[in-house]
Parts: structure tokens; C-alpha cells; sequence
């Protein structure tokens, strides 16, 4: 099965998104407003309760994650909302010391590039910084690919997935994350919007990894920053950090998740 992504070289702003007409319409907004939320609360509660199942094995040494991003163009009318809040998620890294990350993403005619680590998470908010959006289709079995490598050098313990899109043959993408599964690399999957056929597939491959799904709009943009941070915070120091970074909705219910019995 492949799922394709529609108006890929579109850069016409979608109303609803950022227009400021469709801004200013009570309407569409507030309708937009109650659908997010009813579509989050469950989700993210399940989201949270597999993150949790993930903690770093004492004694490993630093934590390791694999950022990765689609940069096609679609994505392009929430871009830079999306780039602020992934560089947010490094701030809260740096402030925690402990992780290892690796940013790679993919963009353009085959254009799939990756970092080298780096214990420093704000040199990376500086490359991340600098991308740009390029017509394409999707490349995730290459992400799937790299951090499968990855996992056999060395240990990863999770890839977090930003993208709203899958062009791909859903089962090839499912045979790669399940090798992932194997390695113990917990792929969490952030969507953007919410294409039913791109869910499907992303819950998949979240299950076959072990990992998990959450979506997120420009109506729970703060939700998806939380969720980020937490997830990496998580992966450097585990309950103990979490704890110290306090705050937010998104932490006290991950929280409230590692504390249960």
C-alpha cells in the first residue's frame, strides 16, 4: 500500500493555517480549536504510557537520539513554528546534559542527509535552523535505514520522527521498523495534520518499534513542544530529570505514568 501526499510543490499558505482571513473567521477557528483537543486527550495519555516503558539502562553512559525530519514541502505553511519548537526541545536538552543527538533529514530530489552526534544539542538548533523546504517525496525508509545502522554500531536509545506525510510501501517501511523493534530503538512519531492513511501507517510503524504516535496542528503546538522536550529529557536522565524539569502538562502526566506501579 502506498499513500501519497497531495499539493507536494503547493506553496500557497492553506486557509485555516496561517491566513490571516481564515484567522480572523470565528468559525473555522473555534471549530478547529475543539477538534484538537478532542482528538489529543486520549492520545497523548497513550503516548505518554509507552514513553515510559523506555528508560535508559543504568549504567549505559550517555543517552542517544536520532532527530529526524521531513523537510519536503509541504510542510512548508507551519515550518517555521515546527523549526521554533524543535529548537526549544534542544535548549531543554542542553540544560539537562547527558545526550548524545544526531539530527538527520530529508528534503528535495534523494536529499537525505545526517549529522555527526554531538553532545552540544545547540549546534544542531543552529544547523536545523538553516533548512529549508524542497518539493519531494517522502524518505523515511532511508531514516529507518540509517538508525538501524546506527543501533548496530552502537547504542540508540530512541528516533524520534517529525513529518506529516507517506509515500512509501507501507510494508517495506514496516519490515525496516521492525528490525528497529528487534534492536530495542523506540521510534516515537510526531504527525502533523491528519491524514487518516498517514496515521495508519505511522501507528504501525510505532508499534512495531515499540514506540509510540502522537499528532500535533498549530492548535497544539505547545503540546507538541512539551512532548518533545520530554521524551528527550527522558532519554538523557531518565525520572530524575523529568523531575527537575518540572512545568508543563505533558511532563506531570509523564509523571504521574513512571509513578504508577
Amino acid at each position: 500500500m502506498t499513500t501519497k501526499k497531495t499539493d507536494k510543490t503547493e506553496t500557497t499558505i492553506k486557509p485555516g493555517v496561517r491566513s490571516g482571513e481564515a484567522l480572523q473567521t470565528p468559525k473555522p477557528q473555534s471549530q478547529h480549536t475543539l477538534e484538537a483537543q478532542r482528538s489529543t486527550d486520549n492520545e497523548i495519555a497513550d503516548f505518554l504510557s509507552k514513553v515510559k516503558t523506555h528508560s535508559p539502562q543504568a549504567g549505559a553512559g550517555k543517552g542517544r537520539l536520532i532527530f529526524a525530519m521531513d523537510a519536503t514541502m509541504s510542510r512548508q505553511p507551519t515550518w517555521d513554528m515546527a523549526l521554533s519548537l524543535q529548537s526549544e526541545m534542544f535548549a531543554a536538552v542542553r540544560d539537562v546534559g547527558g545526550l548524545d543527538v544526531q539530527l538527520i533529514y530529508f528534503r528535495g530530489f534523494g536529499e537525505c542527509r545526517a549529522s555527526k552526534w554531538v553532545s552540544d544539542p545547540m549546534a544542531l538548533q543552529r544547523l536545523m535552523t538553516g533548512i529549508t523546504v524542497l518539493g519531494g517525496h517522502t524518505q523515511i525508509g532511508k531514516v529507518l535505514k540509517h538508525a538501524r545502522n546506527q543501533a548496530e554500531k552502537g547504542q540508540v536509545d530512541a528516533l524520534v520522527f517529525v513529518g506529516d506525510a507517506m509515500e512509501e510501501n507501507v510494508d517495506h517501511l514496516c519490515a525496516r521498523a521492525g528490525e528497529l523493534g528487534l534492536l530495542g530503538v523506540p521510534t516515537f512519531l510526531f504527525q502533523e495534520g491528519r491524514n487518516p492513511a498517514v496515521e495508519r501507517a505511522f501507528k504501525q510503524l510505532a508499534k512495531l518499534t515499540k514506540g509510540a504516535w502522537c499528532p500535533f496542528d498549530s492548535g497544539s503546538a505547545a503540546q507538541l513542544k512539551e512532548l518533545l522536550t520530554a521524551v528527550a529529557v527522558y532519554a538523557a536522565g531518565g525520572r530524575q530529570a523529568l523531575k527537575r524539569l518540572g512545568g508543563g502538562r505533558g511532563t506531570q502526566l509523564l509523571l504521574e505514568q513512571l509513578e504508577r506501579p
